[in-house]
């Protein structure tokens, strides 16, 4: 069966993004690239279908106009295109469960404007089988790796280290599927992966119900302890990888976004799970997903 690396696109500046991020992650993975146009007939066309034609007729074309584009930018990448009348999130949660990923694009971050990713994009993130990356508009190749020498050309931007993948982990349910999507896009890349955990510090109250109080450096140790231990496997595993640990007392999501702006890339999880309201995504990756400035990676688990 043929592997494919699947971008959601509209013809938006934000699903061309996502579009080639996803190009350059299928390369990364020696798999083929899949773009899905999702449409539904409206009374009132999007401006950007043109006068002259047919709002079918221009949503069957974007997917192989936006594919020759792909073919230009990542020669050597095989890429197909496929656009289905049906519901936008229908029609991406299929394309998710086929996918190694699911790519989607994501406007804006930070402040206000972090809030703007669009029902779609966080609907379909919440209940997808298979990971999905969500990328910001105006990134670029360049933008994964280090600051590059001055006077390089474009072309030798992919020699340039890339910057870390970023892990937040959570050793109370240390899940493999997360973890070890990881290690692997840290793998391909040939870069660091910077695992973040975070802890609270027990109130006083708690603290004196035990029979010796858990002081700061030994409940610091415990938290590295444990972090070490669930990365022990998957370091094994991924010798390759070089692994560096941050425990910090603090809010997950702050630490996380804090360094999300030297990252290559962000992971993080979502439990499959159902609740009264449905399937949602928890308080770090929505934090991570709003307002994180380079790609976030929400990985499913049980």
């Amino acid at each position: 069966m043929l592997r494919h690396v699947t971008a959601g696109i509209d013809g938006s500046p934000e699903s061309l993004a996502a579009a080639h991020w996803a190009a350059r992650e299928a390369a990364r993975r020696g798999a083929a690239l899949r773009l899905v146009h999702a449409w539904e007939w409206h009374p009132r066309p999007a401006p950007s279908v043109p006068a002259d034609m047919s709002q079918r007729a221009w949503a069957e074309d974007l997917p192989e106009r936006v594919a020759d584009s792909m073919r230009a930018a990542h020669p050597g990448l095989q890429v197909t295109g496929q656009a289905v009348a049906d519901s936008p999130v229908a029609v991406l949660l299929r394309a998710a469960e086929e996918s190694e990923l699911l790519v989607l694009g994501s406007r804006g971050f930070g402040g206000v404007a972090g809030f703007l990713m669009g029902s779609v994009s966080q609907r379909v993130a919440a209940r997808a089988p298979r990971p999905v990356a969500l990328v910001r508009v105006g990134g670029s190749a360049a933008d994964e790796h280090f600051s590059a020498p001055d006077g390089i050309s474009p072309d030798e931007i992919p020699g340039v280290p890339y910057r870390d993948v970023e892990l937040g982990l959570d050793t109370g349910r240390p899940c493999d599927e997360l973890i070890e999507f990881a290690f692997d896009a840290a793998g391909r890349r040939g870069s660091a992966l910077h695992v973040i955990h975070t802890f609270s510090r027990p109130p006083d109250f708690e603290a004196m119900d035990t029979l010796v109080p858990v002081r700061g450096p030994e409940l610091l140790a415990e938290h590295q302890h444990a972090v070490t231990a669930a990365l022990r496997p998957w370091c094994e595993k991924f010798p390759e990888v070089a692994v560096v640990e941050s425990v910090i007392e603090g809010r997950a999501a702050d630490e996380l976004i804090s360094a999300s702006a030297g990252a290559a890339l962000v992971v993080v999880g979502r439990r499959m799970r159902e609740t009264r309201l449905g399937t949602h995504i928890g308080p770090v990756a929505h934090a991570a997903l709003h307002h994180a400035p380079c790609p976030v990676a929400v990985v499913p688990h049980a």
